[in-house]
């Protein structure tokens, strides 16, 4: 089911000395990371997704028993052997669709460090001709570039990125040839890393 894609690259933390130039450089350098994304869970009777690596080995999971997808409080995005990576949390008492990504199981610990806010489009007469489905926004500096993102595209048709402030592509979804909308691609650039990436898409499908 996984594409030949390359390897995930991990991306060495830069000191503040470092130009933009010299980083944007080694950005460069290191090719994206392109998952296969199926939109199911391998366990029984769960909602959930699927990710597999270059390779076709499982890189995350979730894993989700509440059928009751637009009301799901709380989702924990998990690496292959279950270990809690990041948490996708429903903003409560918002009036548009919200969603903050803690570190690791947020819903363990009380000092979960949010990452970023995922915030449905706000429909209205000077947003009514954006292409944007979803606004990024980030809420802690541990990112290496903190900078708001905006979704543009449709995800319904598996056809959306994720663009910085330039209107570069910081992550992509795209259509898997052949195989329906449950099984897509995500390609995830070193500047926002594989799992950010794939907890905005679960974010935007909750959505």
């Amino acid at each position: 089911m996984a594409a030949k894609v390359h390897p995930n690259v991990a991306t060495a933390p830069q000191p503040p000395c470092i130009s933009s130039i010299v980083s944007q450089q080694q950005e460069e350098e290191e090719p994206p990371v392109v998952l296969t994304v199926w939109r199911k869970s391998l366990l029984f009777n769960c909602h959930g997704f699927t990710v597999f690596d270059a390779k076709g080995n499982l890189a995350f999971r979730l894993d989700c028993y509440d059928s009751t997808s637009s009301r799901r409080a709380d989702l924990v995005l998990m690496d292959a052997a279950g270990k809690p990576l990041l948490t996708i949390r429903r903003k409560r008492l918002s009036l548009y669709d919200s969603w903050i990504i803690y570190d690791g199981d947020g819903a363990a610990t009380a000092t979960a460090t949010p990452r970023l806010s995922v915030r449905r489009r706000r429909v209205g007469l000077r947003a009514s001709k954006s292409k944007a489905i979803a606004h990024v926004t980030p809420l802690s500096y541990s990112l290496p570039l903190p900078e708001a993102y905006v979704v543009e595209g449709s995800y319904g048709r598996r056809s959306c990125a994720v663009r910085d402030a330039r209107g570069d592509a910081v992550a992509e979804v795209r259509r898997k040839e052949s195989v329906g909308d449950d099984v897509f691609r995500l390609v995830a650039q070193p500047r926002l890393g594989a799992p950010l990436a794939m907890a905005i898409v679960i974010a935007i499908d909750e959505m």
